[in-house]
């Protein structure tokens, strides 16, 4: 059996007959039995490229999707880390663990909760039980970031290097778990909080499964994802991915080190003043051009013909995460699975003619965010790109009668 532990190729094949023995409805217990019986550990590069492997041959990503938490249960405690590279403070994996540890200790406060529902009842009462419940679901909420930061930084540079399937899956499972949050969420603001029994069921239909989602969510990071990247990605990638991690923010923790790779020069963008742009109604520097696209109360996204994304306004207040990541990325990319369908129509609308735009409206942290996406032309009709323009109305919905008098607002201007 040592020839199938040290043949790579074997291990991958074995581990894939399993996973479909999971897709075809076989007991994860027996499974993972099997599995140690033959292999006592698991090379974290072996999964995810058994993973990318059977999406490229054919498995619909919703079916990995399905199965992901059956094979992490089957993997659980057996997949080999001894290889990962150990990372220093402040270094973006660090962090990423450093959230992980700050979710767990949330986590394991909201199991005590579920598992002293009665007894806490009596001895703190009702309203501080049920207070203590949604504060701790406020925190997790937090993830949210976290979740953003491998989204829109760590999972472009993996594309890069070919490796699309397993983020695929794990964006999936991302959005399962701000389901989850979002459903414990609004059961605990509709529940009755003086009915022990009614607690108890909201804790087993919402609450437990919400909070089980975030450590599972940690086992597929710290066991797969991350050692994988540690191996794929340069300290260049990871110093990209550092540089920008502040314009999406942290999860529980608040990094304290600075950290720079050794060996690693710092990016020097170039001067906004080089330049000058003429249109065929004015003219502009690049710095005045900049100025004016980033004043606009709207934030606006280029896609060129080819689906990636080329530009993005930088304006103070935005309504959707952007950063330097996604530039040259497919847009299909930048959203999660369950919507690229409406980004593919929209697209090949606009490609075809027959559509110019597509305007949507939604309800969003209690803002009304209108979202317009709008086909480029040139003169001749030929199809350019795609500009995608989002701006919060919740202001503007409320104005009434009529504004003729100077009136600065709360700018701190002279009235």
């Amino acid at each position: 059996m040592s020839e199938l532990i040290n043949n790579s190729s074997e291990r991958k094949a074995l581990l894939k007959h399993m996973i479909l023995e999971l897709h075809e409805g076989r007991a994860p217990e027996e499974v993972k039995k099997r599995l140690m019986e033959l292999m006592s550990k698991v090379p974290y590069g072996d999964v995810v490229e058994v993973e990318q492997e059977l999406i490229s041959e054919g498995l619909p990503e919703t079916e990995v999707l399905r199965l992901c938490d059956i094979h992490a249960l089957v993997l659980e405690g057996s997949i080999d880390l001894t290889g990962m590279l150990i990372v220093p403070p402040g270094h973006p994996v660090d962090t990423f663990k450093k959230e992980n540890r700050e979710l767990e200790a949330v986590v394991k406060k909201l199991y005590e909760l579920f598992d002293r529902v009665e007894e806490l009842y009596a001895v703190i009462g009702p309203v501080a039980y049920y207070n203590k419940l949604r504060s701790l679901f406020n925190s997790l909420m937090d993830v949210d970031k976290h979740y953003r930061r491998k989204e829109n930084l760590l999972f472009p540079f993996l594309e890069k290097y070919g490796i699309t399937g397993p983020p695929k899956v794990m964006w999936g499972k991302h959005d399962e778990t701000r389901v989850l949050l979002k459903n414990a969420i609004e059961s605990l603001s509709s529940a009755s909080y003086n009915d022990p029994d009614q607690v108890k069921l909201i804790i087993e239909v919402h609450l437990r499964p919400a909070a089980k989602a975030i450590t599972d969510m940690i086992m597929k990071e710290e066991e797969i994802l991350l050692p994988m990247t540690m191996d794929k990605l340069t300290d260049a990638d990871w110093y990209d991915i550092y540089r920008q991690t502040n314009e999406i923010g942290y999860c529980l923790y608040d990094p304290t080190i600075e950290w720079k790779p050794q060996g690693i020069e710092p990016i020097i963008q170039r001067s906004a003043d080089e330049g000058n742009i003429s249109l065929p109604s004015g003219k502009f520097t690049v710095e005045e051009l900049m100025a004016v696209l980033n004043s606009l109360p709207v934030d606006l996204t280029f896609v060129d013909r080819n689906d990636k994304v080329k530009y993005f306004t930088q304006g103070k207040e935005r309504v959707f995460d952007r950063n330097r990541a996604i530039l040259g990325r497919d847009v299909r990319m930048c959203h999660p699975p369950s919507s690229v369908h409406i980004v593919d129509k929209i697209i090949s609308d606009f490609k075809s003619g027959h559509a110019d735009s597509a305007p949507f409206w939604i309800q969003m942290q209690g803002k009304f965010i209108h979202i317009e996406y709008f086909a480029l032309r040139n003169e001749k009709g030929e199809y350019l790109g795609t500009l995608e323009a989002s701006q919060d109305l919740t202001a503007k919905r409320k104005l009434e009668n009529e504004q003729r008098i100077l009136n600065y607002g709360n700018t701190g201007m002279a009235q």
